[in-house]
C-alpha cells in the first residue's frame, strides 16, 4: 500500500500590510443632533406686520426695476401689449414721424385754457364759435383720417417687412401711439423724427 504524503498545514494567520479599518472609526451621531445640523437658521419675520413691510419692500424694489428697465428700452420689462418686433416697428415708424394727430391734446388743452381767460362778452362770444365751427372740426378730421392712415399704413409693412408676426392689432396699437404726445409716450422712443436714433443718457 503506498502511503500518502501527509502535507503539513500551517494554520498561522498571514499578516496583512494595510488592514482595513474595522467599522466606521467614530461613534454613530444621533438622529437628533444629525437633524441639528442639516437645519439652516430662517431669518423668518418676527409678525404679520413685519412680514407685510417686508413684501411691501420687496414688491417697491421690483416696481422699481422694471420701471428703470422700461425706461432704458429693455423689452424683458415692457408689457405684453408692447413686446414683439411687430410692435417695436410700429412704435419706430410712428416716432421717426411729426404726425397731425400727436397734436390733438395740446390743441384740447389750449382751448380749455381759452375758455377760461375772461375774455369780453363779444370777444369770447367770437372765439368759441370760431373753435366750435372751425377749429373742433378741421381737428377731428385731421385726427380720423391720420389714425386710418397710419393704422392701414403700418399693417401694411409689417405685412411686407415682417411676415411670421402676427398683425392681430398692430395698426390699431400704431394709432394709438399716433395719438399721444411724443414726451408722454410709452415706452418712450427710440427714434428721433427723421430716423435718428434716440443717444443715450449715461
Amino acid at each position: 500500500m503506498r502511503r500518502r504524503s501527509q502535507t503539513s498545514v500551517d494554520d498561522t494567520p498571514v499578516p496583512i500590510d494595510d488592514p482595513k479599518p474595522q467599522g466606521k472609526g467614530r461613534p454613530t451621531p444621533k438622529r437628533r443632533d444629525a437633524e441639528g445640523k442639516r437645519r439652516q437658521p430662517v431669518n423668518a419675520p418676527k409678525d404679520r406686520k413685519e412680514a407685510y413691510r417686508s413684501m411691501r419692500a420687496k414688491q417697491a424694489t421690483e416696481r422699481e426695476k422694471a420701471r428703470q428697465g422700461m425706461l432704458a428700452g429693455d423689452e424683458r420689462y415692457f408689457p405684453a401689449r408692447d413686446k414683439g418686433p411687430a410692435r417695436k416697428f410700429a412704435r419706430d415708424w410712428v416716432d421717426s414721424r411729426r404726425l397731425p394727430s400727436q397734436y390733438f391734446l395740446p390743441f384740447s388743452l389750449v382751448i380749455l385754457l381759452a375758455t377760461w381767460v375772461p375774455w369780453p362778452i363779444e370777444i369770447r362770444a367770437m372765439v368759441l364759435n370760431l373753435v366750435v365751427a372751425v377749429g373742433w372740426p378741421i381737428m377731428m378730421l385731421g385726427v380720423l383720417f391720420t389714425s386710418v392712415f397710419v393704422a392701414w399704413r403700418v399693417k401694411r409693412l409689417v405685412a411686407e417687412k415682417l411676415p411670421n408676426e402676427p398683425l392681430r392689432g398692430v395698426g390699431f396699437y400704431a394709432a394709438m401711439r399716433a395719438l399721444q404726445i411724443r414726451k408722454l409716450r410709452f415706452p418712450p422712443p427710440a427714434v428721433l423724427p427723421g430716423g435718428k436714433p434716440v443717444k443715450k443718457k449715461k
